[in-house]
């Protein structure tokens, strides 16, 4: 069962590493002057909502990504057809501010009329036949259409999506994983300023867990000891010694030297048989060991975070060749339910590996959402670039048919995956 602490820690990784991605989009997406309708994270019903600005933030119930919603970025349909009857507030200057579609007779300190003629994208005007007369009216550009009880701003031309160039476009697009990758590489500068780096002039390593009802726990070990020898033989600074030494007591009992602070404590531990993930067995004592640590320099850092950027991207994308091309297994992918219950492992072993971990995570989202699968960041940067190539947009329509297919698709694989994480908790 999770821990409340676990819980917490699980639910704010997806947070960070979901609100970085998304506010990639928003910020290069509001610095070309596109209008975001919405900044959300997670999908489904909404759980909670404000609006600053021009963008309406939500918190949704299911958390399962988020989006910036641009103005123009899918086919938008114009709700408001010349002929139908409307009902207009105007700001102090004359301008249309509201456009109300419904419940005309309950609104008040409105113009009520038919539309003649109406352009809410280039000239933002409207003609209204009031009583027959017809009334000339400039539209804000940031007028709200209300229906329903709900607003939609306006969206000019040059605030939508479509209207930009290729380069800012695929900016903002790209600007998602791109913030992953940003963020991934200052976590892991943040995990060497917890953890440290591996002290040279040590000769011993260091108790950094202690797994419950274990023989390490019987005995009295305790996290931050320093194993100085079993048996009499110094292990030095080589982790795998100590499994090495003992796995050679054949489940005898053996004396760990330990440091805690001043003291020199010679500790008894009898080994027991411990069943792994793969179904073997091993004799441990029940410890997490790691190396002695010293205060990591701003260089040593800074080399760190771009080691482990570059290791864990190369082991994802290896992971991925592998899956695509030699051998498709679905218990290689794992879900949400799979994430979530792997994150709470994690979280149960400290900050420092929960740091790690959602550097790792947010890598993931990263490359993830650059691979060329329809409605991801990647494919629609190839309907970009397909554009700049042949110098003119692809129909909204046919590009809107494509993402929505892959959607499905994604959605299908996501339903598989997820009873398959079902299934593995239930028989583990």
């Amino acid at each position: 069962m999770m821990t409340l602490q676990v819980i917490v820690l699980t639910v704010l990784m997806f947070f960070i590493v979901v609100t970085v991605h998304e506010w990639g989009h928003y910020y290069f997406a509001k610095r070309a002057g596109i209008l975001v309708r919405e900044f959300a994270i997670g999908f489904g019903p909404k759980l909670f909502s404000y609006k600053r600005d021009e963008t309406l933030f939500t918190l949704r119930m299911l958390p399962l990504g988020g989006y910036a919603r641009m103005a123009g970025e899918d086919p938008e349909l114009d709700p408001i057809q010349p002929g139908q009857t409307i009902a207009v507030r105007l700001a102090d200057g004359g301008a249309v501010k509201k456009i109300y579609l419904d419940q005309l007779d309950n609104r008040r300190n409105v113009m009520i009329g038919e539309i003649e003629w109406i352009d809410l994208e280039d000239r933002m005007q409207l003609r209204l036949n009031v009583d027959g007369e017809t009334q000339h009216l400039d539209v804000d550009r940031k007028a709200d259409i209300v229906m329903r009880g709900q607003e939609l701003q306006v969206a000019p031309k040059d605030r939508q999506f479509r209207s930009k160039s290729v380069g800012k476009r695929a900016l903002a697009i790209f600007a998602g994983p791109l913030m992953n990758f940003v963020l991934a590489f200052v976590l892991f500068l943040i995990y060497v300023q917890v953890s440290g780096v591996p002290d040279e002039n040590a000769n011993a390593v260091k108790v950094s867990s202690i797994v419950p009802d274990s023989p390490a726990k019987a005995a009295g070990l305790q996290e931050g000891d320093i194993v100085n020898s079993i048996d009499g033989t110094a292990v030095g600074r080589d982790l795998q010694k100590v499994t090495s030494l003992i796995g050679a007591a054949d489940g005898s009992e053996v004396e760990m030297n330990v440091t805690r602070g001043s003291e020199s404590l010679n500790i008894p531990v009898t080994p027991k048989l411990t069943k792994q993930k793969d179904g073997s067995e091993v004799l441990q004592v029940g410890v997490g060991l790691g190396p002695i640590t010293r205060h990591a320099s701003i260089g040593e850092s800074f080399a760190f975070a771009g080691d482990a950027f570059k290791s864990g991207s190369t082991a994802i994308l290896d992971a991925l060749r592998k899956l695509v091309f030699e051998r498709f297994d679905i218990n290689q992918l794992a879900g949400p339910v799979g994430t979530l219950q792997y994150t709470g492992e994690v979280a149960s072993e400290g900050i420092d590996q929960m740091i790690l971990w959602t550097a790792m995570v947010s890598i993931n989202l990263g490359i993830f959402n650059l691979l060329p699968i329809p409605m991801l960041d990647g494919s629609r940067l190839i309907f970009l670039a397909i554009e700049a190539v042949r110098r003119r947009p692809i129909d909204p329509n046919k590009e809107g048919i494509v993402h929505f297919v892959g959607f499905a698709l994604i959605f299908l694989l996501m339903i598989a995956v997820t009873y398959n994480d079902i299934l593995r908790i239930i028989n583990s």
